[in-house]
């Protein structure tokens, strides 16, 4: 089976940048899949978006400022980065937006390391970036995870 192709527009914005109705697009679309599409009742609202070394990547559909897939780039202590936050709404899978904004992300990091928290059933495609799992499975909010490196 195809996919009909959507087009989409990479938007990305400094956290501090973001407006009111961007962030909230983001955050809309965060809790309707981690909340309530995976069943997963946690505190996404965690204090980070709005940091100012957080960068904040989307696609949206062309005509709309409706965010499809989503990922959140975090600086952390030690000049490293963590990507987290990897969210594609449910009518847009299948079509490569996650890749593009791994692609995108993955340019601010640079040569930078970099780590993030894989669900266990995508571990692979995070493995086509060059993470490398670190450590066992443990469980986050109910779904099995593995953290991954990226250490160029």
């Amino acid at each position: 089976m195809r996919t009909t192709p959507i087009p989409a527009t990479l938007r990305r914005q400094w956290g501090l940048d973001l407006s009111p109705a961007q962030l909230y697009a983001v955050l809309r679309l965060r809790q309707d899949v981690f909340v309530v599409e995976q069943n997963c009742v946690y505190a996404d609202v965690d204090g980070r978006d709005l940091d100012q070394g957080t960068r904040h990547f989307w696609l949206e559909a062309e005509g709309t400022h409706e965010p499809l897939a989503y990922l959140r780039l975090t600086e952390e202590p030690g000049a490293s980065f963590r990507i987290g936050r990897v969210v594609t709404a449910r009518m847009a899978r299948g079509r490569g937006f996650s890749r593009r904004l791994m692609q995108a992300a993955l340019v601010d990091v640079g040569t930078a390391p970099c780590v993030l928290d894989a669900q266990t059933y995508v571990v692979d495609f995070y493995a086509s970036f060059g993470f490398v799992p670190e450590g066992a499975e443990f469980i986050e909010d109910g779904i099995p995870h593995l953290r991954m490196r990226r250490t160029p």
